[in-house]
């Protein structure tokens, strides 16, 4: 038993039970608060910053810092829409990124699906296919999208 003189002058009592078991439910929930709270995702800029530019350059015109030591210049990714009839081919563009390439197994752009996973979100391909698909690949891919010429 605890006893604590209120300012009443009554003495109350608190049973070390009642205590514990008022500071574990906190203690629980607090845990419980922690492990739901989701970190914010990625913005595509970023991603990009991250992960693209060493190689294709601030602005994705294929002239970032690392330009000198790759066998082959990266793509100027500010181009991909004028090179596919005036839109941006979003799904080819995620299927580079996330490095699934078929039989090209001896691509030189590094696969970065481990790199973006994420939460999946439902994509809505341009032939109304509906793709499961981690949602910071999308995101980079609608930050590309912006880089157009």
């Amino acid at each position: 038993m605890y006893f604590e003189m209120g300012a009443d002058g009554q003495a109350k009592v608190f049973s070390i039970l009642k205590v514990l078991n008022f500071l574990s439910l906190t203690l629980a929930t607090m845990i419980v608060l922690a492990a739901c709270s989701v970190q914010a995702p990625q913005s595509g800029a970023t991603l990009y910053r991250e992960n693209c530019q060493v190689c294709h350059g601030r602005t994705g015109a294929g002239d970032g810092p690392n330009v000198g030591d790759l066998p082959i210049a990266p793509a100027n990714l500010r181009l991909l829409a004028e090179a596919n009839g005036g839109v941006f081919p979003t799904e080819q563009v995620m299927i580079e990124i996330y490095g699934y390439r078929g039989k090209d197994l001896d691509a030189l752009m590094p696969e970065f699906g481990p790199v973006l996973d994420s939460p999946q979100v439902i994509w809505t391909a341009a032939d109304g296919r509906e793709i499961p698909t981690p949602s910071a690949l999308i995101t980079l891919a609608q930050y590309l999208e912006t880089l157009q010429n």
